[in-house]
């Protein structure tokens, strides 16, 4: 069992093109199911969502998960050119 305090101290790595997105800033939990939903992190280019330039979240969704290892969570995000943002509500 991983517990939600474990995951915000790890890197989000992007497979894809291997960038660090940075650390888990929220995770979006569905309370009937009792799972979580998604991922969500600062806007690039953010320090623990509080300097830098403005923007949306990342939000990475459950699916998008390669692996959760001890330092990092892979994830597969194919089009960080554009923002990827999608309705978890």
């Amino acid at each position: 069992m991983i517990k939600i305090s474990d995951l915000r101290t790890r890197d989000i790595v992007n497979v894809t093109d291997g960038r660090r997105l940075g650390v888990i800033k929220d995770i979006d939990i569905d309370p009937e199911m009792g799972k979580v939903k998604a991922l969500i992190l600062p806007a690039q280019g953010r320090i623990m969502g509080l300097f830098g330039k403005g923007g949306d979240d990342l939000i990475v969704p459950w699916d998008k998960i390669k692996k959760i290892g001890i330092d990092v969570i892979l994830v597969e995000l194919n089009h960080l050119g554009e923002p990827f943002h999608q309705d978890i509500g």
